[in-house]
């Protein structure tokens, strides 16, 4: 069968719609919990412990994960775990107490948790070298769109219908997507039925060779290899999840917007992320094409998202404008997510076969920093009665991760030797 749209192009596409829908499924309890807690009678503190449940099991799932997608496939192992959100969304609608919530939002991070390093394991093969960090992009761009969509999807389910509805009603799109995904992908673009010759050899992919599983992982060299990668990601996490966590809060009680500002002002940021998100995989990849170093195109786009998210973050505490700091928040959060693409190829530029469990060790960075940032923060904030030093510590973390980010090599694969530090000057001396 003959298409006029390439196959991976198709897969590509499979993934974004599952990265945005993931976040729908992820962030829709924050815009649901209110109406959750005025039926229910719960409490700030039970809401609370909820909400954790999913961020313990998000953490926890990012390595085993990552191994089903290299033992199984990402094919078999993605569906499975689309199904168990997808359920456990489902049943949270469903659920009446406190334990029950907690239950379903603890699989919820189950089934989530593995998602994305499933997701870098089916790109191993389905994009060539020279797109990957477009691909990446463009997924991570999905999600954040969904995280950004999510309240207006939410309230109005929940307006026409309450709030138990919102989550079926989710679920049950997140179980359409697991079914067209079994249907339709294949692990090895030689097994797909619309695939032509021609894009086979696009793809740099031996027609008769099936798709590789990874059999006995390298754990040893695996860390040695990739604790760099998750330590930058940890970094790069803490900043995330202050603006995912507690930007609103900031703009209502530091900056004094109003309740329908404040929406709209939160929105702008997370709109800059999604375009950070896909520019980041695109200058990436064309830094390669220009220099075919991979070192080059990935560390650099490091350093320079991460002291840029620095350089903005600092300005928009400081300033005394409340809609200047919302643009320098906006540049900020497009700096950072400059990097996330680049984060996300790594696993595959160094693990090869083995990129699924590599990509959930660099996530369980994200994770755990999701366990401590929103903590953190709220801990600095009601010891100060200061936005700032919460803020502060943030950029003193990007700038770790940034000069962290100097010492990755992406140009060797496991089991070859890594090459010296690259030079922050000499090795970037292209950029003119």
């Amino acid at each position: 069968m003959s298409l006029p749209i390439k196959v991976r192009h198709l897969t590509l596409f499979s993934l974004c719609l599952m990265a945005f829908i993931l976040y729908i499924d992820r962030v829709n309890i924050s815009v649901a919990g209110p109406f959750m807690r005025k039926e229910m009678g719960l409490s700030p503190t039970q809401l609370g412990v909820i909400f954790s449940a999913f961020a313990y099991s998000y953490a926890f799932m990012q390595i085993p994960g990552g191994w089903l997608a290299d033992k199984f496939g990402p094919r078999l192992s993605l569906a499975l775990l689309s199904a168990l959100w997808s359920v456990a969304t489902v049943m949270t609608g469903v659920a009446t107490g406190v334990s029950a919530l907690m239950v379903w939002r603890f699989l919820v991070g189950v089934g989530e948790g593995g998602a994305f390093a499933a997701a870098t394991r089916a790109f191993l093969h389905w994009m060539p070298i020279s797109r990957r960090g477009f691909a990446q992009g463009l997924t991570h761009g999905a999600s954040r769109l969904g995280g950004a969509v999510t309240p207006p999807i939410v309230v109005w389910i929940v307006i026409a219908s309450g709030w138990r509805q919102s989550f079926i009603v989710l679920g049950v799109a997140s179980l359409a997507w697991t079914i067209g995904w079994l249907l339709f992908f294949r692990d090895s673009p030689a097994d797909h039925r619309w695939m032509t010759r021609e894009e086979l050899l696009e793809l740099g992919f031996d027609s008769t060779r099936p798709a590789e599983r990874a059999r006995r992982i390298p754990w040893k060299e695996m860390i040695s290899r990739m604790w760099l990668v998750t330590l930058v990601d940890f970094c790069y996490g803490w900043s995330l999840w202050v603006f995912l966590t507690w930007l609103p809060s900031y703009l209502s009680e530091a900056r004094g917007f109003k309740l329908n500002q404040m929406a709209i002002m939160t929105m702008l940021p997370l709109m800059a992320g999604v375009i950070g998100d896909a520019s980041g995989g695109i200058v990436s990849d064309a830094i390669y094409r220009k220099t075919g170093n991979l070192r080059v195109a990935r560390c650099a786009l490091l350093l320079v998202g991460l002291i840029g998210s620095v350089i903005f973050i600092l300005p928009a505490v400081i300033t005394v404008s409340p809609t200047t700091a919302v643009v320098y928040l906006a540049l900020s959060f497009f700096c950072l997510e400059l990097t996330n693409a680049v984060l996300w190829s790594l696993p595959i530029d160094i693990a090869g076969r083995f990129a699924g469990t590599a990509a959930g060790m660099m996530n369980t960075g994200f994770g755990v920093a999701g366990m401590i940032s929103p903590v953190a923060f709220g801990f600095l904030l009601q010891h100060t009665g200061s936005y700032q030093l919460p803020f502060f510590l943030s950029a003193g973390l990007l700038v770790v991760g940034a000069l962290v980010s100097l010492l990755i090599d992406p140009m060797k694969k496991l089991g070859e030797p890594a090459a010296a530090p690259i030079s922050a000057v000499g090795n970037l001396s292209f950029v003119k």
